[in-house]
Protein backbone atom coordinates (compact mmCIF):
# COMPACT_ATOMS: atom_id res chain seq x y z
CA UNK A 1 0.00 0.00 0.00
CA UNK A 2 1.54 3.62 -0.86
CA UNK A 3 1.54 6.39 1.54
CA UNK A 4 -0.86 8.23 -1.16
CA UNK A 5 -3.82 5.15 -0.67
CA UNK A 6 -3.53 5.11 2.93
CA UNK A 7 -3.59 8.90 3.31
CA UNK A 8 -6.58 8.77 1.29
CA UNK A 9 -8.08 6.03 3.51
CA UNK A 10 -7.32 7.79 6.25
CA UNK A 11 -9.16 11.01 5.11
CA UNK A 12 -12.04 9.05 3.84
CA UNK A 13 -12.56 7.38 7.05
CA UNK A 14 -12.38 10.80 9.03
CA UNK A 15 -15.10 12.36 6.35
CA UNK A 16 -17.04 9.31 7.50
CA UNK A 17 -17.05 10.03 11.10
CA UNK A 18 -17.48 13.44 10.37
CA UNK A 19 -20.98 12.68 8.98
CA UNK A 20 -22.11 10.34 11.38
CA UNK A 21 -21.17 13.05 14.41
CA UNK A 22 -23.31 15.62 12.68
CA UNK A 23 -26.18 13.22 11.88
CA UNK A 24 -25.73 12.00 15.56
CA UNK A 25 -28.18 14.89 16.99
CA UNK A 26 -30.79 14.79 14.19
CA UNK A 27 -31.05 10.71 15.19
CA UNK A 28 -31.24 11.74 18.83
CA UNK A 29 -34.52 14.19 18.36
CA UNK A 30 -37.56 11.90 19.84
CA UNK A 31 -41.09 12.05 18.53
CA UNK A 32 -42.23 13.36 21.81
CA UNK A 33 -40.96 17.05 21.34
CA UNK A 34 -42.05 16.96 17.63
CA UNK A 35 -45.68 15.43 18.19
CA UNK A 36 -47.62 18.68 18.07
CA UNK A 37 -45.38 19.47 14.56
CA UNK A 38 -46.66 18.59 10.96
CA UNK A 39 -44.76 15.33 10.58
CA UNK A 40 -41.99 14.92 8.33
CA UNK A 41 -42.81 13.12 5.19
CA UNK A 42 -40.62 10.41 4.55
CA UNK A 43 -40.31 10.49 1.00
CA UNK A 44 -40.19 14.06 1.08
CA UNK A 45 -36.07 14.47 -0.39
CA UNK A 46 -33.87 17.25 0.81
CA UNK A 47 -32.94 19.76 -1.99
CA UNK A 48 -28.95 20.55 -1.75
CA UNK A 49 -28.66 20.48 -5.29
CA UNK A 50 -29.55 23.75 -6.33
CA UNK A 51 -27.54 25.32 -3.53
CA UNK A 52 -25.57 28.17 -5.16
CA UNK A 53 -24.78 31.53 -4.41
CA UNK A 54 -26.79 34.78 -6.20
CA UNK A 55 -26.73 38.06 -6.87
CA UNK A 56 -29.30 40.52 -5.41
CA UNK A 57 -29.44 42.74 -8.15
CA UNK A 58 -31.98 40.51 -10.13
CA UNK A 59 -33.92 40.97 -7.06
CA UNK A 60 -33.79 44.34 -5.54
CA UNK A 61 -33.47 47.87 -5.99
CA UNK A 62 -31.04 48.72 -3.33
CA UNK A 63 -29.84 46.92 -0.25
CA UNK A 64 -31.14 49.77 1.96
CA UNK A 65 -31.39 48.09 5.22
CA UNK A 66 -30.23 45.04 4.12
CA UNK A 67 -32.25 42.06 1.64
CA UNK A 68 -33.65 38.55 2.40
CA UNK A 69 -34.49 36.56 -0.27
CA UNK A 70 -36.08 33.16 0.41
CA UNK A 71 -36.10 30.67 -2.45
CA UNK A 72 -38.77 27.91 -1.45
CA UNK A 73 -37.71 25.92 -5.08
CA UNK A 74 -34.02 25.70 -3.86
CA UNK A 75 -35.49 25.90 -0.21
CA UNK A 76 -32.53 28.41 0.71
CA UNK A 77 -32.58 31.66 2.24
CA UNK A 78 -29.79 34.58 1.03
CA UNK A 79 -28.66 37.51 3.29
CA UNK A 80 -26.87 40.45 1.95
CA UNK A 81 -26.02 43.27 4.30
CA UNK A 82 -26.90 46.96 3.16
CA UNK A 83 -22.66 47.93 2.54
CA UNK A 84 -22.46 44.03 0.60
CA UNK A 85 -20.27 43.19 2.86
CA UNK A 86 -21.32 40.36 3.74
CA UNK A 87 -23.24 37.59 1.94
CA UNK A 88 -24.91 34.62 3.94
CA UNK A 89 -26.87 31.19 2.50
CA UNK A 90 -28.42 29.25 4.83
CA UNK A 91 -30.64 25.56 3.70
CA UNK A 92 -34.19 26.25 5.04
CA UNK A 93 -37.71 24.59 5.78
CA UNK A 94 -40.49 25.66 3.38
CA UNK A 95 -44.11 25.57 3.75
CA UNK A 96 -45.75 21.77 2.93
CA UNK A 97 -47.95 22.70 -0.37
CA UNK A 98 -48.53 25.59 -2.49
CA UNK A 99 -51.43 27.17 -0.78
CA UNK A 100 -49.64 27.24 2.42
CA UNK A 101 -46.79 29.37 0.27
CA UNK A 102 -46.65 32.88 0.46
CA UNK A 103 -44.68 34.65 -2.10
CA UNK A 104 -43.70 38.41 -2.57
CA UNK A 105 -42.47 41.48 -0.58
CA UNK A 106 -42.19 42.06 2.46
CA UNK A 107 -40.45 43.01 5.63
CA UNK A 108 -38.92 42.42 8.94
CA UNK A 109 -41.19 43.91 11.36
CA UNK A 110 -40.35 42.51 14.48
CA UNK A 111 -36.75 40.45 16.22
CA UNK A 112 -37.58 37.83 19.19
CA UNK A 113 -35.15 36.15 20.80
CA UNK A 114 -36.53 32.99 22.95
CA UNK A 115 -40.12 33.54 20.86
CA UNK A 116 -43.47 31.94 22.12
CA UNK A 117 -45.54 30.08 19.68
CA UNK A 118 -49.00 29.86 19.77
CA UNK A 119 -50.54 28.17 16.40
CA UNK A 120 -52.55 30.14 13.49
CA UNK A 121 -56.48 29.51 13.68
CA UNK A 122 -55.98 27.46 10.11
CA UNK A 123 -53.52 25.39 12.20
CA UNK A 124 -55.90 24.56 14.72
CA UNK A 125 -58.76 23.81 12.80
CA UNK A 126 -56.21 20.92 10.76
CA UNK A 127 -55.00 20.00 14.26
CA UNK A 128 -57.12 20.24 16.85
CA UNK A 129 -54.39 18.60 18.91
CA UNK A 130 -52.19 20.78 18.73
CA UNK A 131 -51.54 23.10 22.23
CA UNK A 132 -52.65 26.59 22.42
CA UNK A 133 -49.76 28.09 23.44
CA UNK A 134 -45.57 26.69 23.86
CA UNK A 135 -43.31 29.04 25.55
CA UNK A 136 -39.91 29.70 25.01
CA UNK A 137 -37.61 26.59 25.88
CA UNK A 138 -36.17 23.48 23.91
CA UNK A 139 -40.20 22.27 22.69
CA UNK A 140 -40.88 26.00 21.21
CA UNK A 141 -41.34 24.95 17.15
CA UNK A 142 -40.09 28.76 16.56
CA UNK A 143 -36.80 27.81 17.79
CA UNK A 144 -34.37 30.53 19.45
CA UNK A 145 -34.66 33.47 17.49
CA UNK A 146 -37.85 34.29 14.96
CA UNK A 147 -37.87 37.19 12.59
CA UNK A 148 -41.43 38.70 12.33
CA UNK A 149 -42.82 39.76 9.17
CA UNK A 150 -45.45 42.12 7.92
CA UNK A 151 -47.71 39.28 6.67
CA UNK A 152 -49.58 38.29 9.84
CA UNK A 153 -48.87 34.48 11.01
CA UNK A 154 -45.81 35.33 9.10
CA UNK A 155 -42.35 34.20 10.15
CA UNK A 156 -38.14 33.22 9.88
CA UNK A 157 -37.52 31.10 12.72
CA UNK A 158 -35.24 28.44 14.07
CA UNK A 159 -36.35 24.83 14.51
CA UNK A 160 -35.76 22.35 17.23
CA UNK A 161 -36.37 19.50 14.75
CA UNK A 162 -33.61 20.00 12.59
CA UNK A 163 -35.30 16.87 10.33
CA UNK A 164 -37.26 19.61 8.52
CA UNK A 165 -34.22 21.42 6.92
CA UNK A 166 -33.89 21.18 3.97
CA UNK A 167 -37.94 19.43 3.33
CA UNK A 168 -41.15 20.99 2.44
CA UNK A 169 -42.51 20.39 6.27
CA UNK A 170 -43.07 24.03 7.19
CA UNK A 171 -47.01 25.41 7.61
CA UNK A 172 -45.86 28.38 5.96
CA UNK A 173 -42.77 29.78 7.87
CA UNK A 174 -39.45 29.49 6.60
CA UNK A 175 -37.78 27.46 9.46
CA UNK A 176 -33.45 27.34 9.74
CA UNK A 177 -31.64 25.53 11.85
CA UNK A 178 -30.78 27.45 15.55
CA UNK A 179 -27.29 28.39 15.02
CA UNK A 180 -28.32 30.07 11.84
CA UNK A 181 -31.15 32.13 12.83
CA UNK A 182 -29.25 33.24 15.86
CA UNK A 183 -26.32 34.59 13.32
CA UNK A 184 -28.86 35.80 10.92
CA UNK A 185 -30.76 37.55 13.67
CA UNK A 186 -27.60 38.99 14.40
CA UNK A 187 -26.61 40.43 11.12
CA UNK A 188 -30.61 41.65 10.07
CA UNK A 189 -32.13 44.89 11.56
CA UNK A 190 -36.26 45.60 11.96
CA UNK A 191 -36.39 47.20 8.19
CA UNK A 192 -34.78 44.78 6.31
CA UNK A 193 -36.59 43.95 3.10
CA UNK A 194 -37.42 40.57 2.22
CA UNK A 195 -38.64 38.69 -0.68
CA UNK A 196 -40.08 34.79 -1.08
CA UNK A 197 -40.07 33.75 -4.65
Amino acid sequence: MTDSTFNRRLFLSGVAATGATLAAPALAQTENSTEFRAPVNNITRRNASSFRMLDWRPYFDSLTNGAILVDITSRALHYWNEDESIYKLYPTSVPQTDDLTRKGRTEVIRKVEGPSWAPTPAMKERNPEWPDFIGPGPDNPLGTHALYLSWQYYRIHGTQDTRKIGRRSSNGCIGLYNNHISELYSLSKTGCQVLLI
